[in-house]
């Protein structure tokens, strides 16, 4: 089947593909969730943390990678270059809020105050959007090593993982309606 853009739908089709693609996004950032407040955090070791970090990033590679296929043979890839995002950004967070969970509870002095689950995964968001508000903040050398890989994998998520998406819906779509073939990748070309 060849893909399409979501505005060459009439509009009562598209309302309900976007619908279902928005509950799909709902259903798994709620399920994420519940996994992640759930879930049972305990004590961590450095090498625990190490290994959750390395399984975790593996889990949203893999994620990344399933994502990327389903772009690749997608009816509506630019809806599902979004869907993506919108699964593949929450998750890498909640790898770390779960890990300065751990980190927080092995050592409670490890950031300015003790982390629960909520100012975990806030703490995250904040390195994760750059704001950086300042109420909390890492005071242990292990603690800033962990906050330092997660800004720049940010930056690696944010540039790859991104250009990934919108290259995989470009080349699912093919040409440009005015025929040009320029800036298309093809799949052999993208990172």
């Amino acid at each position: 089947m060849t893909a399409r853009r979501l505005a060459d739908l009439e509009p009562r089709r598209r309302r309900l593909v976007l619908i279902r693609a928005v509950g799909s996004i709902a259903l798994t950032w709620v399920a994420a969730l519940a996994v992640y407040y759930l879930a049972p955090v305990g004590r961590a070791s450095e090498v625990r943390e190490v290994v959750w970090l390395v399984v975790g990033l593996l889990l949203v590679g893999f994620v990344v990678f399933r994502r990327t296929r389903r772009i690749l043979s997608a009816d509506f890839p630019g809806l599902r270059a979004v869907e993506g995002l919108a699964v593949s950004f929450p998750l890498f967070l909640l790898v770390f809020a779960a890990l300065y969970l751990a980190v927080s509870r092995a050592a409670p002095s490890s950031f300015s105050q003790e982390l629960d689950h909520t100012r975990a995964l806030y703490f995250a968001i904040t390195i994760f959007s750059t704001v950086g508000f300042g109420d909390i903040t890492p005071t242990t050398n292990p603690a800033r090593i962990v906050v330092s890989i997660q800004m720049l994998l940010d930056l690696v998520v944010i540039g790859l993982v991104v250009r990934l998406f919108v290259n995989a819906a470009k080349w699912r779509l093919g040409p440009s309606p005015q025929g040009s073939t320029s800036g298309t990748p093809h799949p052999s070309d993208l990172p």
